[in-house]
């Protein structure tokens, strides 16, 4: 009882920083009220924790508090004395590539000959809605040309970590998310770029040779490093297991952290249009993944899946993408924005599917794979 008070506490000081922040605002004060607004947060998520159905917007508010410091205090997250901070990027999503390795193995593509339908739906809905809506998004918007390609680049990327936990809270099809997640990133050094290429050469040069070497050097050596781990070391490593997630989420957060630091006047300029913008485009991803599916007359956890995973994009490989391309201030602000946005949307969504069992769902068995996810 003692700790739901203070989960409940927390709240009531959240929402008694969020007032004096708003009058700090409205009274022309909004240089100073950083401290505040990052206190809001933290107070929030904290308070967050102590609720179930509130549980898993948590980390989300601290990536928002996180983003905060960056705008207020952008010099402490773009160099470390000589050292660019944007120069971690790459790495990290070779360590969060190889976690993701580390916890596939060969069941993770049995789905492929059993339910060969659903993986081919989800995979084609993945790499034709997303970049579509992109593309349409981009070039009916005005905003600079690197900016717009970086909107068809989270289009072109291949579904995020995240859509598993999301699917699995969501009571769909968890085997099918796990395999058209797989996939989808694999496929990656090869789809991305052709669809970069194809939908974003207008705004600028895509390089496309190039462009694979890089995606395969964040996922493909990665995820092949982590498949020969698990090989090896298969239920020898659980502190592994147990600490990738963790990893995981810190590397995601760092990313977003620094992109929004080095992008930070741009964003300040067009943020309100750029949040609009992502959020259209997200909101669509599942509204059009889901009929998509039905449409090939998949059952509904099926559909739920496919819905989450053309939803939800790989927003950490997409800022990769525009860091080794040297536009991540300006392209890399779109994955940045879409990362935190998909994270709420996604948990609303999977909140309200959660309460509608669908015919025929069994609770899957794996919960442990989907964290490690």
């Amino acid at each position: 009882m003692k700790q739901l008070n203070s989960y409940s506490a927390a709240i009531g000081i959240a929402a008694l920083l969020f007032l004096i922040s708003l009058g700090m605002i409205f009274t022309g004060n909004i240089q100073t009220a950083g401290p505040v607004l990052m206190a809001f947060f933290l107070a929030l998520a904290f308070g967050f924790r102590g609720y179930e159905s509130l549980k898993g917007f948590s980390y989300t508010t601290i990536i928002f508090a996180a983003v905060t410091m960056a705008l207020y205090y952008p010099s402490y997250f773009i160099t470390v004395g000589d050292f660019k901070l944007t120069g971690l990027i790459t790495p990290l999503i070779q360590i969060i590539m190889f976690g993701m390795g580390t916890s596939m193995s060969a069941k993770d593509f049995v789905a492929v000959i059993k339910t060969p339908r659903g993986v081919v739906v989800g995979i084609f809905a993945q790499f034709i809605i997303m970049p579509g809506m992109g593309y349409l998004l981009a070039s009916t918007t005005s905003f600079p040309p690197e900016i717009a390609a970086g909107i068809v680049l989270i289009g072109c990327s291949p579904s995020g970590l995240a859509s598993n936990v999301m699917s699995y809270l969501a009571k769909a099809n968890l085997a099918l998310s796990l395999t058209i997640t797989s996939i989808a990133t694999l496929l990656a050094p090869v789809l991305t770029p052709l669809l970069m290429k194809l939908l974003a050469g207008e705004f600028i040069e895509i390089n496309m040779l190039g462009m694979m070497w890089d995606i395969a050097k964040m996922i493909i050596i990665p995820i092949g490093a982590g498949l020969l781990f698990n090989k090896l070391l298969s239920g020898k490593a659980k502190w592994l297991d147990d600490a990738m997630p963790i990893v995981s989420m810190s590397g995601i957060a760092l990313i977003i952290v620094v992109i929004t630091a080095a992008g930070r006047n741009s964003l300040l300029e067009i943020g309100g249009l750029l949040i609009l913008v992502v959020l259209i485009h997200n909101v669509f991803g599942y509204f059009l993944g889901y009929w998509f599916a039905r449409l090939f007359k998949m059952p509904e956890r099926d559909a739920r899946t496919v819905a989450i995973e053309v939803g939800m994009q790989n927003g950490g490989l997409a800022s990769g993408i525009a860091n080794s391309l040297g536009k991540i201030a300006t392209m890399g602000l779109a994955p940045a924005v879409f990362g935190p946005l998909m994270n709420i949307t996604g948990s609303m969504l999977a909140s309200y599917w959660h309460k509608k069992t669908p015919e025929g769902y069994v609770e899957p068995e794996i919960e442990g794979e989907v964290r490690s996810h």
